[in-house]
């Protein structure tokens, strides 16, 4: 008899992450590859888990913009995502078809990553916060009074307009909106803009007091909207050296004394890298 399986899957714009565990987001095992086509890619993780067991439980947290409403015919399903190969894909048709026993949980991959900084993370013991990834675009979980967001899709903050830091004429990276958010603070644009990645600028480069400047304006409008208790600041960009203490400092000046110090607000993932899978695991304990 084959082994029963709680999963995760972790769907990044990049990167894959596949894993077993329990339902209170322990990870026994995982493995790591790049996101390509949706056929190529899932069919990693089916054949990775099929090795070990039979899953009979599947949370998945993944990239967006996709359906997440129970009661919307296309549940499951990829909107216009920048990612063409996904656009119209649907991971309740696949996982139905590959597997037909595993009951299946679907989020964001940035509610994900919440959901586990609130239960064992950053966030324990808080009803109001925000989880914002920077990588290969910008996304953001939202908790208000213990409830993760969805509404009418979920939130799509990379895409808000922020004030362009002056002088800078950079069209943006976004496909759909040219300089929003996302168009000028993701991990492509500083690339495009700079000419090399993030993670090979130096630390006094003029590129990060300019990041540090947009990612402010966006969690400064983040913070009047919601007012959350914490603002977790996640993702491949975050993790340059300074750059938090450098938000802090921008949004600071945006308060003009309005609010308290926005600052101590702001704080990375306690998980790390693996809020995002930790969390997929966790949102089978919604089931």
């Amino acid at each position: 008899m084959s082994r029963a399986l709680i999963a995760g899957l972790e769907l990044g714009g990049t990167k894959t992450v596949v894993a077993i565990g329990d339902r209170d987001g322990t990870v026994a095992e995982e493995f790591r590859y790049p996101t390509t086509t949706p056929e190529e890619t899932l069919a990693i993780a089916i054949d990775w888990w099929r090795e070990r067991g039979e899953v009979v439980a599947l949370g998945i947290a993944s990239f967006g913009p996709l359906r997440l409403r129970r009661d919307a015919v296309d549940y499951g399903v990829y909107l216009t995502t920048p990612k063409l190969a996904w656009q119209g894909f649907s991971l309740v048709d696949f996982f139905a078809k590959y597997l037909p026993s595993a009951k299946l949980t679907i989020e964001t991959d940035v509610n994900a990553a919440l959901l586990a900084e609130l239960k064992i993370g950053a966030a324990q013991g808080l009803k109001n916060a925000l989880y914002l990834t920077v990588g290969t675009g910008i996304g953001a979980g939202v908790c208000c009074e213990g409830r993760l967001v969805h509404g009418m899709l979920h939130p799509e903050m990379g895409h808000l307009r922020v004030p362009r830091f002056v002088g800078d004429d950079f069209a943006g990276v976004c496909p759909f909106h040219g300089d929003c958010w996302e168009g000028v603070a993701s991990g492509p644009a500083i690339e495009k803009r700079w000419g090399l990645p993030a993670h090979l600028l130096p630390e006094d480069h003029p590129a990060w007091e300019m990041e540090a400047y947009y990612l402010a304006q966006g969690l400064f409008s983040a913070n009047t909207i919601l007012s959350p208790e914490r603002m977790i600041l996640g993702g491949g960009v975050s993790q340059a050296p300074l750059l938090h203490e450098r938000i802090s400092e921008h949004m600071r000046h945006l308060s003009n004394g309005y609010f308290p110090d926005l600052g101590v607000l702001l704080s990375p993932p306690l998980l790390g890298q693996q809020a995002g899978i930790i969390g997929a695991l966790l949102l089978n304990d919604t089931l």
